[in-house]
């Protein structure tokens, strides 16, 4: 019985040996068949192969022979003013502040036009600030009921034609489509949109638009002239897909 025993042993031996050299034989085939499909120049010491120096001559030998119409071509495109956004002068970041002043400032404006407004879901509120000579700065105060709600100001650099100070609501996707007109995403050789995108490439962000805690504090600020023009104070309640915001708000100069 010993005796069998270790010949069933050397026997498993054996084969477990053939199956390694076979796995073995089949792996080193595969390699080979591997690299005669795709061969693969190997690095040089310097760490760069072959292939890439000689990819790296060839638009050299083409720009010798064609180099004064590519050169041009790419000065063309650099020197194109209808790609070239229109250059603003920097703005300052505005000064803000927070009060929890809440009840007397919305009780007092309760008792004014147009003070209190109701800023529906997925809907923003522009404001159109325009600047004056009697002021050297325009400063805003604004709260909400329950909920907070979005703020950011831009600046749009073209002349004041009226000083009054209006109100315009718009959905998320108009606000969109205005700001990728703003941004120069639309073709200027577009019959329709064109035009508005270049009339309005004069706008500059003064406070990018972002999430206030104006139901728990009132949101206070001021900026200063950075030239002619007026600003647009953006309350901004597009996240909200349930909810509308009641604000209260008011703006004033300052001298």
């Amino acid at each position: 019985m010993n005796a069998l025993h270790s010949t069933i042993v050397l026997y498993a031996e054996l084969c477990l040996e053939v199956r390694m050299v076979i796995l073995s034989v089949y792996r080193l085939q595969s390699r080979g068949l591997s690299n005669s499909n795709h061969p693969i120049s190997h690095p040089d010491m310097d760490g760069t192969n072959q292939p890439a120096e000689v990819n790296q001559q060839s638009p050299a030998g083409q720009q010798a022979m064609g180099g004064d119409v590519e050169e041009s071509n790419s000065s063309g495109n650099s020197q194109n003013p209808g790609e070239r956004k229109a250059q603003m002068p920097p703005l300052k970041p505005p000064s803000m502040w927070t009060s929890m002043a809440m009840k007397e400032l919305k009780s007092k404006l309760r008792l004014e036009k147009d003070r209190v407004v109701t800023v529906k879901r997925g809907n923003i509120l522009t404001v159109h600030v325009p600047t004056v000579p009697e002021g050297k700065q325009v400063c805003w105060e604004f709260a909400t009921d329950s909920y907070d709600i979005a703020f950011g100001i831009s600046f749009d650099w073209n002349p004041v034609t009226s000083q009054a100070i209006t109100v315009h609501i718009s959905e998320s996707s108009d606000d969109e489509e205005e700001e990728n007109q703003l941004e120069g995403l639309i073709n200027p050789g577009d019959v329709e949109k064109g035009s508005k995108s270049l009339a309005n490439s004069n706008i500059g962000e003064i406070l990018p638009v972002y999430r206030l805690d104006s139901h728990m504090a009132v949101q206070g600020g001021s900026h200063e002239y950075p030239g002619e023009g007026t600003y647009l104070l953006k309350f901004n309640n597009s996240y909200s897909l349930w909810r509308n915001k009641t604000l209260y708000y008011r703006v004033y100069y300052s001298a």
